[in-house]
């Protein structure tokens, strides 16, 4: 028997909706990086892109567990010195949210061409309101993200 490697023409894309409300940012991410990548079907290959579109809302409701808030730290660096700019979690949720998601997803990814490829396909909102019902995404919940 040979091995089965899907042609670009075989691959379909489907869309999920994750709502992220009261759900813990590590959980959700690892889920929907398993489906960024198309480890949920039976046609997944790890050297092509086989994954599906993932629509996130309601970003700024993600949870923190303990008080990782205050604890984590995201740190960028602009490449001259003293340019290490740090800031918790807590206050990049505050702020940001799309972004601590997409970083979250970002680690949990292939770090080359795949993966960039890959996250792509995510598309983060704060808020309850997405542009991409046109799409018709597939509402999908991750009864082990929730929050105790």
């Amino acid at each position: 028997m040979r091995t089965y490697s899907p042609k670009a023409s075989e691959i379909t894309r489907a869309w999920f909706v994750v709502d992220a409300e009261g759900m813990v940012l590590g959980r959700v991410a690892t889920e929907v990086a398993r489906i960024l990548r198309g480890k949920h079907k039976p046609t997944y290959t790890p050297h092509i892109d086989t994954g599906d579109h993932v629509v996130i809302i309601n970003a700024d409701k993600i949870v923190l567990t303990s008080n990782k808030g205050d604890k984590l730290f995201v740190h960028r660096h602009s490449g001259y010195p003293g340019g290490l700019r740090t800031r918790s979690y807590g206050n990049l949720i505050a702020e940001k949210p799309e972004e601590a998601i997409r970083g979250a997803v970002r680690g949990m990814l292939p770090h080359n061409r795949l993966g960039r490829q890959q996250l792509k396909k995510l598309k983060v909102y704060a808020g309850p309101v997405h542009p991409h019902a046109a799409q018709n995404p597939q509402p999908i919940e991750f009864t082990q993200a929730k929050a105790r």
